[in-house]
């Protein structure tokens, strides 16, 4: 699928019903776009994006890496979250009111359903150890690696007080040429999708 979102007009002012508005229609577009994929097209633009993270420097050198489990609309990660388990220390994340709370990652280990219909691993302990490599989901990002969530900030105060590398991930269609942002935006460090590199 080709990118065929384009934002033209200016960047809107902080906490402008125009920004917000902004926001939310891009949020729209990319959820019916994600309606057109199918399973095991999914499937194949993760194995393209995961392919190229492998090979990145600083996912070689990481010891320990934040992924997310993926929801069904999502850049799919469950194989690789699986797959580097066994080699890296793998933390997931889960939500604990308006924040993240990281849990490590066993490979076959118990998962249960947590805050938000999200999976993570069924576990009362939180990692609070080092993390050298965040991989980030996003519904849209852009060209100057702005990332647009669905909205309720837990990833950008999340970064707030983390300094780890982070790598934005999703299909080609997710990657615009400008999207709005505010002062609480987080950028990321580089962006991924199955097409191109964003550095």
């Amino acid at each position: 699928m080709k990118n065929i979102i384009q934002h033209q007009q200016p960047l809107f002012q902080e906490n402008s019903s125009e920004l917000n508005a902004d926001k939310a229609n891009i949020r729209q577009k990319i959820r019916e776009l994600k309606k057109m994929m199918n399973e095991p097209q999914k499937h194949q633009e993760a194995n393209a994006v995961f392919t190229k993270i492998e090979l990145l420097p600083e996912f070689i050198a990481s010891k320990t890496i934040l992924l997310y489990w993926s929801t069904p609309d999502e850049l799919p990660t469950h194989e690789i979250v699986e797959k580097w388990s066994y080699e890296k220390q793998v933390v997931l994340p889960t939500v604990v009111g308006d924040n993240l709370a990281l849990k490590s990652y066993v490979a076959g280990g118990a998962m249960t359903q947590g805050a938000l219909g999200i999976w993570e691993p069924d576990s009362s302990e939180n990692y609070t150890g080092n993390i050298d490599l965040v991989i980030v989901p996003g519904v849209a990002f852009d060209a100057k690696r702005n990332r647009l969530g669905r909205g309720r900030g837990f990833y950008d105060r999340f970064f707030k007080t983390n300094n780890s590398m982070k790598i934005g991930i999703g299909f080609d269609f997710q990657l615009l040429s400008e999207i709005p942002t505010s002062k609480f935006d987080i950028q990321m460090d580089k962006i991924v999708t199955p097409f191109k590199t964003i550095e």
